[in-house]
Order: structure tokens, then sequence, then C-alpha cells
């Protein structure tokens, strides 16, 4: 029995690529079962995320066939040729494939390194191979002990502590100026996809009221609508700028639109209540003198990217730490492996002598109930027992010493206690 994983990711495959061999939620529960019969594999799972697609299988068997027959099957649900898939696929099999799955979990293999949003796409993985009944024991127990993994490193290291966007690392800003978010109004220029980012960090945080501001209104509206936000026109922001308590701003624009004419009068109308403000855009949105303003903390892209690479830099660190304990626990999920194998092997044994055994005893008894003599009986017994247990040994023995197998009869003779000088 092995545990394979195989996939594509943002290392291996551009995105033109990898939207050729994702899987529509929809569709996974009849995906996964497709792929037990095609693949012939036991037990299976799969992640499909924008940056990477992986197949989990619990397959026996020779490794090489399953591969074939894993790319027929992609080749076939995605009607993608083979030759478009194969040179961005990667495999992992048994500990690689475990230590693999964990790196994943912790975000150790993520585009933005530690980002905790994939552990949430692993947990759905998980509970959609559960619903389809795709997973059994094996793959069970790994994904339970992979979540286990990427707590223990959220908890033990510092891998994802600090920020690493320049939209996360705003909203950090902020939650370190105010006491809290729950109160505070926001104004976000622009409606591109960093501001979007920005809105959903704020969202999550359970920011007090958002209002976005942008030149077309029909391009912000479906944003808006995600987290709750009123929309503007640029030209109103004037209108508002007095009532924000946070203002980030990204567009495309060439000249400022934000001046510090225009944050004075805001800041008048606040009673000089501070603003915290992020420009985000180059160039600028915000201009440069708005920074002088005493009651105004303005940070720019570059002031960002500078903290943006001490804390990547801390990342790197605590990432250190956490393959440490990837490799501890996927050494310990191997060995729980091993011992299952191990009692499968010595149940599916015991099954079989018993049941020989049973088989002649069976015989045995009839030969008595038919007046045959006991000693006679308990002779053929003996016997037939005898060559029974002895006949796969001596097949072994046989064909390891007829293929000149030195090293296989030697082991051979250690299990079955053979002493050389009989």
């Amino acid at each position: 029995m092995s545990i394979v994983a195989v996939g594509i990711n943002h290392k291996t495959a551009p995105v033109a690529v990898r939207e050729k061999i994702s899987f529509n939620p929809d569709k996974l529960s009849a995906a996964l079962q497709e792929m037990l019969t095609a693949v012939q594999c036991r037990e299976v799972a799969i992640l499909s995320t924008c940056n990477r697609t992986e197949l989990y299988l619990v397959q026996e068997g020779d490794i090489k066939l399953t591969q074939q027959r894993l790319v027929q099957w992609l080749e076939k649900y995605h009607n993608v040729p083979a030759s478009i898939i194969l040179p961005s696929l990667y495999y992992h099999q048994d500990q690689q494939a475990v230590n693999h799955m964990m790196r994943v979990a912790c975000g150790l293999d993520s585009l933005v390194l530690g980002e905790p949003q994939i552990l949430g796409q692993m947990k759905q993985a998980y509970s959609q191979a559960k619903a389809a009944g795709s997973m059994s024991l094996v793959m069970d127990r790994l994904f339970q002990r992979t979540f286990g993994v990427a707590k223990q490193v959220r908890t033990e290291t510092d891998i994802g502590a600090s920020a690493v966007s320049v939209a996360f690392a705003s909203v950090n800003l902020a939650k370190h100026i105010f006491a809290s978010l729950d109160k505070t109004r926001v104004l976000l220029v622009g409606a591109g996809e960093t501001i979007e980012l920005v809105a959903k960090h704020l969202y999550e945080n359970k920011v007090g009221k958002i209002t976005v501001a942008n030149r077309t209104v029909e391009r912000a509206n479906k944003m808006a609508k995600q987290v709750g936000a009123d929309v503007i026109t640029l030209a109103q922001i004037p209108d508002v700028m007095s009532q924000a308590d946070i203002v980030i701003s990204s567009t495309g624009s060439t000249l400022p639109l934000i001046g510090k004419g225009m944050v004075e009068q805001a800041l008048s109308k606040r009673r000089h209540k501070p603003i915290f403000m992020v420009d985000l855009a180059v160039p600028r949105d915000i201009e440069e003198q708005v920074g002088d303003l005493d009651d105004v903390f303005l940070y720019t892209v570059d002031d960002l990217q500078s903290i943006i690479a001490q804390n990547l830099e801390s990342r790197r660190k605590a990432a250190v730490e956490a393959e440490i304990i990837v490799k501890s626990q996927s050494d310990n999920f191997m060995a729980w492996l091993r011992g299952l194998n191990t009692k499968d092997t010595l149940v599916s044994y015991r099954k079989q002598c018993l049941l020989e055994r049973d088989l002649l005893l069976e015989k045995a008894l009839a030969q008595l109930s038919s007046g045959k003599s006991a000693q006679a009986v308990v002779g053929e017994l003996a016997t037939k027992l005898t060559n029974k247990f002895m006949h796969a040994p001596t097949s072994a023995l046989q064909s390891a010493a007829q293929g000149g197998e030195l090293d296989k009869l030697i082991y051979l003779r250690d299990i079955f206690n053979i002493d050389s000088s009989d």
C-alpha cells in the first residue's frame, strides 16, 4: 500500500495550464468517484485552488501504472492533451507525499510563504472526499494528522504572524494605530485587485463602515456588495473625507486625487481627530505634502515594502522551525502506517493458517467418526499440517537458491530460524 500525491502548482505551471485542470467544486463528488474507478485506487481526495490542483491517493500495486492511469484520466476528464499536463506534473510517494501534504497545509509551499487560506482549502477538500465516500482509514488519518501539524506550526512558530502583502500590511498597520476597528470608518479609493484585497481584510476584521470611491460606480458595486460597503464617485471624496478615520488608495491615476487642502478641510471638520492614510498607488494618489500635517499618519507603498521585507525574513526563519515539525510528524505518521501494514499482514496470515487448520481438522474428525484408528488419523493430520505450513517457505527458499538471490536466502533463513550448522 502506498500514499501518492500528484499535482501542479504555481511553481510548475502558468495559470493558463492550471486553469485547464482545475476542478469545479459542484462536480467534485462525481470526479472523486470516477477517479476511484479509473485509476483503480483505494482512497482519493482532490485539492483544487487557483494556485494548485493536487490529487492524493492510497493505492496498491505498480506506482508507474497508477501514474499512467492518472494522466489518462486527467486527459479524458478535462479534455486536455497529456502533452500539456505531463511537463507540469510532480509526483510524491509515501513519506515524500505525507511530507508534501503537511508542508502545503502549513503554507510552506504557497506563493505567499505562510499564508493561512490554504489550510481552509485543505479542510474543504477533506470534507468533500468524506462526503463523496472516497476516503477511509488511511487518508482520513493523514488529513487529521496534517491539520494537527498545521495548528502546531501556527502555535509554535511565527510563520503567519507578520504581514507580507501590501493589502494585509495596510490593515495590520491600522490595527496597531486603532485599538479596535469595529467603530472605525474607512474610505477606499479605487476598485482594483489591491483595494479588493484590502476590503476583504477589513471586512474579516469587522471594520465599522466601508465606503468605496471609484471613477465608475458600476465597477465598484460588485466588490462593495461582498463587504457591505457604500459606493461613491471620485468627485464625492471631499464630501466624505471628514468622516473617514482610515483612507487607503490605489488607482491608476497619473495625478494625485487627494491634495493637502482637501485633507486640511477634513481635519478641520473632524476637530483634528487623526486620519490614518495609506497610498498604495504609483504614481501617488495622495499628495506628498499631506504627510506634513500633524494629524495625519501617511504611509506610502515604499514604507510598506520595507515592512514586508522584514516580515518575509521573519517568516523564512519561522519556516525553518516549521520544516523540523513537519519532518518529525511525517515520521510519526509513517511509523503508524507501517504498523497498520504489519497488523494487516499478521491478521491475514493468521486467518489463512486457521482456515487451513480447520479444514484439515474437519477431515480428521470425519475419519474418526467413520472408525479409522485415532493413531492413523492423528499421524495423517500432523503430516498434512506440516506439509501445508512448509509449502510456502520451501517454495520461497528454492526460488531464492535457484535464482542465486543470496541476500533473500539469508533473509529467509533468518525468518524461519534455520541454523546453518544443521
